[in-house]
C-alpha cells in the first residue's frame, strides 16, 4: 500500500542502479577518455588499426625521398640536372590520363582495390629507379611512379567514408593529413641524416626500402576490413526497378554537375597555392628577399611542425560548421597570408629580423588556411559525389591536383621573375574568388557526429 499523500514513507528502500547504455543497448565510453580524443581532435580509430597503419607506413616510405629523389637520379645517372628535370616533367604529363583510368576502375571495381592496386604500381615504379641510368628510363619509372601516385589519390578520399561513423569524415581527413605529414618529416629526418653520414651512395637503400612500403601499405590496405561496406561488386544488389533508377557512371553526367564543377575550381585554387613551400618560397627568399638561405628551411619546418601538431584539434572546432564555411574562412585567411608574404618587398632597408618575423607570421597564416581548407575540401568532394558512380568525380577532383601540381612551377616562377609582387597577388585574388564560390558548396543536411540533436549552423 501507498504511503498517504503529503507525507514521505520512512521505510528506508535500496535501489540498484543498473549501469546506463546508449540508445543501441551499449555501454557509453568512459568519459575520460572519450573527452582525451575529442580534445585531441582524432576520430573514433577502432577496427581502423590497419587503415591507419597502410598511411603510416606509406607517408613514411613517401618521406625517404621527399626532398632528395632528385640527388638520387644525379648520383646514379650522371646527366645534367637540366636532362633530369625535363624528363621527369616529360612523366609526370605522360601520367596525367591516369584518373580517368582510376574513375572506370573505382565504378567497377571500388576504392580498397584500387588504392591497393595503386600502392602495387607506386613499388614497382621505384623498383625500376634502382636500374635507371638514362632520361627516357627516368620518364618511364616516373610515369609508373606518378601514375600509381594519381590512382591513388583518385580512390583514397572514397575511403574514408567507409573507416568510420558518418559525419566524421571531415576528422579523419584532418587525422590522415596529421599522420602523413608527420611520416614524411620521419622519413625526411632519417633520410638527410643518413645521407649526411654514408654519402648519396646511401639513397639506393632508400629507394629500395621505399618499394617495399609500398608493398606493405598494399597488404595493410588488402587485409583491412572497413566499418562500412560499399557493396563489392558481385553481392546481391538494389531490385532492377531502383537499379535503373540510379544515376550512371558518365562524363556527360559530371558536366551536368555544376556544384560538384565548382568545388573542382575551388581546389585548383588551393592546390596552386600548396605549390608556394616547394616551388616559390626558397627562390623569393633567398634571391628576392636576400634574407638568408637558412629561412626557407626553418618556415618549411614550421609548417610541417605545425600541420602535424595542430590539424586534430583544429579540424574538431572546424567541423563544428558547415564545411563550406570553414572553406570560406580558409580562403580568407590565405589571402591575408599572401598580402603578409608580400610585405618585406616594401622594407628593402629594414633589418633581417623584421623580414623573418614577417615571414614566419605569413607562414603561420598560410598553414592555418591549409588547416581549415584540407580537410573541408576532401570531405565536400565525398560528399557531393553521387553515392554510386563516382569514379568520374574523384577522378575530376584529382584532376585539379595533377593540373595545378604540372602549370605551378611555371606560372609562379614567371611572374616571380617579371615582378615578385605578382605572384602573391595572383595568389591572394584567386583566394578571394574561391571565397565567393563556397556559397554554392553546400553539403546534405547531417547531423553532428558528436552533437547528434543540435543542428549545424
Amino acid at each position: 500500500m501507498s504511503a498517504p499523500a503529503g507525507r514521505r514513507s520512512t521505510r528506508r528502500r535500496t535501489v540498484r542502479r543498473l549501469p546506463r547504455t546508449d540508445r543501441h543497448g551499449a555501454p557509453p565510453t568512459p568519459a575520460p577518455h572519450r573527452s582525451l580524443r575529442s580534445r585531441a581532435g582524432l576520430p573514433d580509430l577502432t577496427g581502423a588499426g590497419r587503415f591507419v597503419a597502410a598511411h603510416a607506413v606509406d607517408s613514411l616510405g613517401t618521406g625517404l625521398l621527399f626532398a632528395f629523389s632528385v640527388v638520387y637520379l644525379v648520383h646514379a645517372t650522371h646527366l645534367p640536372l637540366a636532362d633530369i628535370g625535363a624528363a621527369l616533367t616529360l612523366g609526370n604529363l605522360l601520367a596525367l590520363p591516369a584518373p580517368a583510368l582510376g574513375a572506370i576502375l573505382l565504378d567497377r571495381y571500388g576504392p580498397k582495390t584500387v588504392v591497393a592496386v595503386a600502392n602495387l604500381v607506386c613499388a614497382a615504379g621505384f623498383t625500376v629507379f634502382l636500374v635507371i641510368r638514362s632520361a627516357w628510363q627516368i620518364s618511364l619509372a616516373y610515369l609508373v611512379v606518378q601514375a600509381g601516385i594519381n590512382l591513388y589519390w583518385t580512390a583514397a578520399r572514397s575511403l574514408v567514408p567507409l573507416v568510420g561513423a558518418p559525419g566524421e569524415e571531415r576528422l579523419w581527413f584532418g587525422f590522415i593529413s596529421s599522420l602523413r605529414n608527420i611520416g614524411i618529416g620521419a622519413g625526411a629526418a632519417v633520410s638527410a641524416v643518413t645521407l649526411a653520414l654514408f654519402g648519396p651512395g646511401s639513397l639506393h637503400v632508400f629507394i629500395a626500402a621505399n618499394a617495399g612500403t609500398f608493398l606493405c601499405a598494399a597488404v595493410l590496405f588488402l587485409t583491412w576490413k572497413p566499418a562500412r561496406s560499399p557493396d563489392p561488386p558481385g553481392t546481391p544488389g538494389p531490385p532492377k526497378e531502383a537499379e535503373a533508377q540510379s544515376p550512371r557512371a558518365s562524363w556527360a553526367a559530371l558536366l551536368r554537375d555544376g556544384r560538384y564543377l565548382l568545388l573542382v575550381a575551388a581546389n585548383l585554387a588551393f592546390v596552386l597555392a600548396q605549390m608556394v613551400p616547394p616551388v616559390l618560397l626558397a627562390v623569393y627568399v633567398t634571391d628576392t628577399l636576400r634574407a638568408g638561405t637558412w629561412l626557407p628551411g626553418a618556415l618549411l619546418i614550421v609548417n610541417t611542425a605545425t600541420v602535424a601538431a595542430l590539424t586534430p584539434a583544429i579540424t574538431r572546432r572546424s567541423a563544428r560548421h558547415r564545411p563550406q564555411h570553414a572553406i570560406a574562412a580558409g580562403f580568407l585567411v590565405a589571402a591575408f597570408s599572401f598580402a603578409l608574404f608580400a610585405v618585406p618587398l616594401a622594407w628593402h632597408r629594414a633589418p633581417a629580423w623584421i623580414a623573418a618575423a614577417v615571414l614566419v607570421a605569413a607562414m603561420l597564416l598560410f598553414t592555418l588556411s591549409e588547416i581549415l581548407n584540407s580537410p573541408a575540401l576532401n570531405e565536400l568532394s565525398v560528399t557531393l559525389a553521387p553515392t554510386r558512380a563516382n569514379g568520374r568525380h574523384q577522378a575530376t577532383f584529382q584532376l585539379s591536383w595533377s593540373i595545378g601540381c604540372a602549370a605551378a612551377p611555371v606560372v609562379l616562377t614567371t611572374l616571380l621573375s617579371r615582378q615578385p609582387l605578382l605572384p602573391w597577388l595572383l595568389l591572394a585574388v584567386l583566394s578571394l574568388l574561391a571565397t565567393l564560390l563556397t556559397r554554392a558548396l553546400t553539403a546534405p543536411a547531417r547531423p553532428h557526429p558528436h552533437c547528434p540533436e543540435e543542428p549545424l549552423p
